[in-house]
């Protein structure tokens, strides 16, 4: 055999040895996983009565599912309707869930009772989500339904915290007196739905309920109703409903019923320490104390070389600790401020001791965007206000009479583009009042938020 032959026969033998102890003696040994991770919900394998029964007069409940479970935040998730007046008994052992309704059972009626998310698998937390057990006191099982959305009547946002509630046959005063016929959730777009309800007559409302008693009985509460009575049947049609609170909530805002101290020493902040004055904005200085004395003739606005710009006073506002110059600012111009002893004084007598100057430049217009915005099905009509909103801020607010608005200087940033259908034209939201059935104003926001770039010509196509 020749010497290359038998190279080539060694190198086979040699490549098939490593091969199978690849395969088998060195492989890395590791720990057993134990399987894969358990991520499905409990199933229902028995109910009693069964699921869906009818001419049920047994108030007790069993529902038994194929693992052991647990019960979750009972109190928040588990709605039964019609709704109950005395909270039901509800708990769990093993992989049973047992339910006593307290209330009597209304005759020819149809309940459901829905869970949420609060039945979840022992081992996982996997939740049986929406899970709603249906029986009867009468001959069938009530078979239609009532949707709809609730929208934030002041942002055009949504809040999932809100719930819907519908009473029968009930007059204007019920949604105030006593709990409501039937309760329904909101998901996070706002949506709801009614189901397995009776044919009948309605009133629909929408409530963030504050205090738990299911009705609506302060005015900061936020809350909606339909204007009309509500007709379900087999083609109810899909409503939207818009929240508002009459009153503004200041109960989480702490204020001292003491008036403070007056600080000894009379000081003052111009605005945000300021460099560069906005040339679409006021010059504010604000003072620690509330002023007794105001000399607009010793506290003036000059030029570089302090000679008085002319036709400029400056006015003190209501709370008396602001002096305020509006000015037509002149783009690139530095400006002084000059403050003498005499022009302020508090109600101690407390003086600027010396005579302090300010000094500052005005805004370039390049330093500003240029804004263009083009409206298409834009209702005008309905006197639609465009508001450019920061954060819970609204930093812009500007009425619109034609499908293109624009603005030639617009401070540089990124904002949320609502448009508020100003019925009364006082060019701000107002909300509704449910004792006079005034809808509030309704305002939309719009998906995109809109980048504004200084030095730059910005434009956006609006579509509605």
């Amino acid at each position: 055999m020749k010497i290359s032959s038998i190279l080539n026969f060694l190198l086979l033998i040699t490549l098939l040895t490593a091969a199978v102890m690849s395969d088998t003696g060195c492989a890395q040994i590791g720990a057993p996983t134990g399987g894969p991770k358990d991520t499905l919900p409990p199933r229902l394998v028995n109910a009693s009565p069964q699921l869906n029964s009818t001419l049920i007069s047994n108030n007790k409940i069993s529902l038994t599912f194929n693992e052991y479970i647990e019960l979750r935040d009972v109190q928040n998730n588990v709605l039964v309707s019609p709704f109950q007046k005395i909270n039901p008994e509800i708990d769990y052992k093993l992989k049973t869930v047992s339910v006593k309704l307290k209330d009597s059972l209304l005759p020819n009626t149809t309940y459901t009772i829905n869970f949420g998310n609060a039945i979840v698998d022992n081992n996982e937390g996997n939740p049986l989500k929406n899970f709603t057990y249906v029986f009867s006191t009468g001959s069938y099982i009530d078979s239609l339904s009532l949707s709809g959305n609730v929208i934030l009547a002041e942002t055009g946002q949504t809040d999932s915290t809100i719930m819907a509630m519908l009473y029968r046959n009930a007059d204007d005063s019920a949604v105030q007196k006593k709990k409501p016929d039937y309760i329904a959730r909101l998901n996070g777009d706002g949506d709801f739905t009614f189901n397995n309800l009776p044919p009948g007559i309605f009133k629909l409302y929408a409530l963030k309920d504050g205090d738990g008693s299911k009705t609506y009985n302060a005015k900061v509460e936020l809350f909606a109703f339909a204007t009309a009575a509500v007709t379900v049947s087999q083609n109810t049609p899909h409503l939207t409903l818009y929240a508002y609170a009459e009153v503004k909530d200041t109960r989480g805002i702490t204020t001292s019923v003491f008036k403070s101290a007056a600080e000894k020493k009379l000081k003052y902040s111009a605005t945000a320490g300021i460099l560069h004055q906005d040339l679409l904005n006021p010059f504010e200085l604000t003072f620690n104390n509330p002023l007794k004395k105001f000399d607009p003739s010793n506290i003036l606005l000059t030029d570089t070389n302090f000679i008085a710009i002319p036709s400029v006073k400056p006015a003190l506002d209501s709370t008396a600790k602001k002096i305020i110059f509006r000015v037509n600012w002149q783009p690139g111009t530095p400006y002084r401020i000059v403050i003498k002893p005499a022009a302020v004084a508090d109600s101690a007598g407390n003086t600027i001791t010396v005579t302090d100057t300010i000094r500052f430049t005005a805004k370039k217009e390049a330093d500003y965007g240029k804004l263009v915005l083009r409206f298409s099905n834009l209702d005008l009509s309905k006197n639609p206000v465009l508001q450019f909103v920061q954060g819970e801020a609204i930093k812009e607010s500007a009425p619109v009479i034609s499908k293109e608005w624009s603005r030639k200087l617009f401070n540089p940033g990124e904002y949320q583009i609502r448009i508020l259908y100003d019925d009364n034209k006082n060019g701000r939201w107002d909300p509704g009042n449910y004792s006079k059935k005034l809808q509030p104003e309704k305002v939309i926001t719009l998906p995109q938020k809109l980048g504004i770039r200084a030095d730059w010509d910005n434009e956006r196509d609006i579509k509605l």
